[in-house]
């Protein structure tokens, strides 16, 4: 019993930090968009800490919350914020500067909890230290996951940016099977996603204890 009950509070605290961590996330891209002269997201409503608005029910909620029951690399997505490129200032530079705030904001607040965590000197075996671990950890595998360069993750807006035109052709016409693409490299290369991700998120943590430490 006393088990069921920490690993019920475990999810309970990991729902909580992703529903918190990927509502940021998306917020951010609409205020940027906002900010670099395209009201699409503000119109549809995406301009808004409600993570209703937000949530993608299998990135949001079903994998990120399995990927913690089995104790693997947590990571996920939510529903993509639209943006119109016709109306962004800058290009597909500004286009690309949208695209990362998202990742950004999840990298800023991992640190952020990183650095109140280790200078406080939270116990680790604590409450608090799982809440602040837990933040850390989600936070950063949303970072690592969403800068994959794929359509429609983040990382392949600044990979657009970067790329030849022949390269910008290949990724809109495959821009219509990103989710296809992204749940195919779920089911099939989840350990190499899973390795990836994981020695990603350990260079961060070192790097962050290198600071705080």
């Amino acid at each position: 019993m006393v088990i069921m009950s920490i690993d019920f509070l475990h999810i309970f605290i990991v729902l909580i930090v992703i529903l918190f961590s990927m509502t940021l996330h998306e917020a951010m891209h609409a205020y940027v968009g906002s900010w670099l002269g395209d009201k699409t997201a503000m119109l549809q409503g995406r301009l808004t800490l409600n993570p209703l608005k937000h949530i993608d029910p299998f990135l949001t909620i079903i994998l990120p919350l399995s990927l913690a029951l089995v104790g693997a690399p947590i990571f996920g997505g939510a529903r993509p914020v639209p943006f119109n490129p016709n109306n962004v200032k800058g290009g597909e530079w500004g286009a690309a500067l949208i695209a990362l705030m998202g990742p950004l904001t999840n990298l800023f607040i991992a640190f952020i909890s990183f650095g109140v965590w280790a200078l406080v000197g939270i116990d680790t075996a604590s409450l608090s230290g799982n809440i602040f671990s837990t933040i850390v950890l989600v936070n950063l595998g949303f970072f690592v996951f969403n800068m994959i360069p794929i359509v429609p993750l983040d990382g392949s807006r600044v990979l657009y940016a970067l790329a030849p035109e022949f390269v910008r052709r290949v990724m809109e016409r495959t821009e219509r099977f990103g989710l296809l693409i992204i749940f195919g490299l779920i089911i099939f290369a989840n350990d190499y996603i899973g390795t990836l991700i994981t020695s990603a998120m350990g260079f961060f943590w070192m790097l962050f204890a290198n600071i705080f430490l």
